[in-house]
């Protein structure tokens, strides 16, 4: 049987536009074109990570140029591109268009379509196959395009990273993303999803990448690499391995390739272009780089068992580093927090000042003040610390 084949390919420090356009090409001829999976009279959803309204440039966005070169490849073939996202809840899609340089991509006639703008014609699709999702609501344009996904590659404060696999949550309504906190989980929500709509490229954007507090507020680090391939579990996995990440440390691929979404071995992806050794770098994780930056207040316990996950981990820690960046860490004064399947709960601290995080928790939930979801909403935290009324508005 055939490996799946993932391209790495490295540009020039600091490209311009041409140089990320070749590079972007050569990665996607390198991993197999777009022949077989675009042709005359497509539509095709090119779909970045636009994370929110941060400016051109900024590491924890899909760089326009990326995409705009995407679309003329598609546009070659005689598809219509259409770069297409939903920005995150609370968040006004248009509002990240505009400084981040897709509203820049309109002015020279390519489509930048809103995912959850008003009037678009929304479809029941049925998961048979899910695990934890078995419906959801999708634009029909994204159920009747094909899909190219363009992560960024970056660090993130739930999933060790946020890369192919999970940049696709941006083409649900705000009323899924938030189940994805309370009900279906992100890693296993993920895969669930894939099973309705799944991509059929996955080029991510290394050019500048973003390590430590990811999704936003990390550093950022200039890689000059596009990692492109047809299987965006095995992109995953390579570009987990160059960020030096064992691929299945991270959820939401360890899930997929549990689902049979696509591949997560080394062992059986061909790697073309660059060979991983000679690109790696290990990035600082979310949650070390919260360690660093983040003094408890006085009284303030964080207690995590030894079987939390990831996701609870960094989400607590982000909450935490938001509070700081807010001046609001010393609302939290006198808190146990706990995270993971506790053996038990400590006695000397009363049921107002003890906060519960996650579906791991539930059990003692009647014994403090409980936060559902698999991972939690950092915003649901931060309002049991500090009070709905005070709490940031992320």
């Amino acid at each position: 049987m055939a490996k799946t084949r993932v391209a790495i390919v490295k540009s020039p420090p600091q490209p311009g536009e041409k140089e990320i356009e070749a590079t972007v090409r050569k990665a996607i001829e390198l991993s197999g074109g777009l022949g077989g999976i675009v042709k005359r009279g497509d539509s095709v959803i090119i779909k970045p990570n636009v994370v929110g309204p941060r400016p051109e440039g900024h590491p924890a966005v899909t760089d326009w140029r990326v995409c705009k070169a995407i679309a003329n490849m598609v546009k070659e073939v005689g598809a219509r591109p259409i770069i297409g996202e939903a920005s995150p809840v609370g968040i006004k899609t248009e509002d990240c268009f505009q400084p981040s340089g897709y509203a820049k991509l309109r002015s020279q006639g390519y489509e930048v379509m809103d995912l959850k703008a008003e009037g678009l014609e929304m479809v029941k699709v049925p998961i048979p196959k899910g695990r934890n999702m078995k419906e959801i609501t999708l634009p029909r344009i994204v159920l009747e395009s094909v899909i190219i996904d363009v992560p960024k590659m970056k660090t993130h404060d739930q999933p060790l990273v946020t890369l192919a696999i999970k940049n696709m949550k941006g083409v649900m309504p705000d009323v899924f993303k938030r189940k994805f906190h309370t009900t279906f989980g992100i890693f296993q929500g993920c895969a669930d999803l894939a099973l309705a709509v799944k991509p059929k490229l996955a080029v991510v954007d290394g050019i500048i990448a973003m390590e430590g507090l990811g999704p936003i507020f990390g550093d950022p680090v200039e890689m000059d690499l596009i990692i492109a391939g047809r299987d965006m579990v095995a992109v995953d996995a390579v570009t987990c391995s160059v960020m030096g990440i064992e691929p299945k440390e991270d959820g939401c691929v360890r899930v997929a390739a549990e689902c049979g979404i696509g591949v997560a071995d080394l062992r059986k992806i061909e790697v073309v272009g660059e060979p991983i050794a000679k690109v790696k770098r290990r990035f600082k994780r979310s949650v070390e780089a919260i360690s660093e930056r983040v003094p408890f207040p006085e009284g303030f316990r964080l207690l995590f068992s030894d079987k939390v996950c990831t996701g609870c981990r960094n989400c607590v820690m982000s909450v935490l580093l938001d509070l700081q960046d807010t001046h609001l860490l010393e609302k939290a004064k006198g808190w146990t927090v706990i995270a993971g399947k506790p053996d038990k709960i400590p006695t000397d601290v009363s049921k107002e000042r003890l906060l519960l995080v996650g579906v791991c928790t539930a059990r003692y939930k009647d014994r403090g003040v409980y936060v559902e979801g698999c991972t939690p909403n950092n915003r649901d935290i931060a309002s049991a610390l500090v009070g709905e009324e005070q709490k940031p508005n992320w």
